[in-house]
C-alpha cells in the first residue's frame, strides 16, 4: 500500500487496564496521512478506550503511541490537542447552556485566538449549526448535537481527527449526511481514525478497517477486503454465512 509510506500515526502493542481487567491487549494499528481508517467492534470491544487512550483521557500499560514519529504516549491531553489531534468523544460532550457558537469557540482553546476561517469552514460543513448558533446547545436534536461535537473537535485545526460513534442513536438519513460530512472533512486533508459500531456504513466510508473483539486485534485489511468477509458479514452485517 503506497500511502503506507506516510505513516502519520502509529500504535504498537497498547496495554490497557481498568484495575484488574484488561481493555486493550496489545493492539497495533497505523493510519497513514490522508486516510479514513474505522476501528470495528461490539460493544465492550475497546474501541473507545482505544481512543481515549490516545488522546490520553486514559493512561496506558504498555506500548507506544506515535504520532508524526513523535513518541506521545506519556503526552499530557492538552498538548495533544495543541500538537494537531483532536477528539470528539461518545457522547457528545456538549455544554448545553452554552450556546452553539460559545460551544464551537470552546473548541479552538489551543488556539492563540479563534480562527473565523476554521469558525465559517464549520458553518459551511454543518449550514444547521449556522443557523441556530445563538441557540442553547441543550436545545438541539441528537444529530445537530452531533454535528456540533464534530465542528467543536475541528476548531482546533486537527491534523488528525478522532471520531468516537458519530452514528450513535442517529436515525439512517442523518447517518448518510454525518458520514457524508467526514467525507469531506477527510477531503480537506484532516487523517481520520473513525469507532464505530455501523460496520456497513463505516466500511463504506474508510479506506482500511482493524475489527477489535474484547480488545484483541481480530481481522484488519481494507475495506473492501473487509466487506466480503464472511466473518464481517456474518458478526456485523446481518448476512448468514451461506451452506456448503
Amino acid at each position: 500500500m503506497n500511502k503506507k509510506k506516510n505513516i502519520m500515526f502509529e500504535v504498537k502493542d497498547l496495554e490497557v487496564s481498568y484495575g484488574s481487567i484488561k481493555a486493550i491487549k496489545g493492539i497495533s494499528i497505523q493510519v497513514a496521512k490522508g486516510e479514513i481508517v474505522t476501528i470495528l467492534g461490539a460493544n465492550g470491544a475497546g474501541k473507545t478506550t482505544t481512543l481515549r487512550t490516545i488522546s490520553r483521557l486514559h493512561d496506558s500499560n504498555a506500548g507506544t503511541i506515535l504520532f508524526k514519529g513523535e513518541d506521545i504516549t506519556k503526552t499530557p491531553a492538552h498538548k495533544i490537542v495543541s500538537m494537531g489531534i483532536s477528539h470528539s468523544p461518545e457522547g457528545r460532550r456538549i455544554f448545553g447552556i452554552l450556546t452553539v457558537e460559545e460551544n464551537l469557540i470552546l473548541g479552538s482553546y489551543s488556539q492563540k485566538s479563534t480562527d473565523k476561517k476554521i469558525l465559517n469552514w464549520v458553518y459551511d460543513l454543518f449550514p444547521r449549526l449556522s443557523e441556530r448558533k445563538r441557540q442553547l446547545a441543550g436545545t438541539l436534536s441528537g444529530g445537530e448535537q452531533q454535528m456540533l461535537a464534530i465542528g467543536r473537535a475541528l476548531m482546533s485545526r486537527p491534523e488528525m481527527l478522532l471520531l468516537d460513534e458519530p452514528s450513535l442513536g442517529l436515525a439512517p438519513i442523518l447517518v448518510k449526511a454525518i458520514f457524508k460530512t467526514v467525507k469531506e472533512i477527510s477531503q480537506s486533508g484532516v487523517t481520520v481514525l473513525l469507532v464505530e459500531q455501523n460496520a456497513k456504513a463505516a466500511l463504506k466510508l474508510a479506506d482500511r478497517a482493524y475489527v477489535l473483539e474484547v480488545g484483541k486485534l481480530v481481522l484488519s485489511g481494507t475495506s473492501k477486503e473487509l466487506l466480503a468477509s464472511e466473518k464481517i458479514q456474518e458478526a456485523y452485517l446481518g448476512k448468514k454465512r451461506r451452506e456448503a
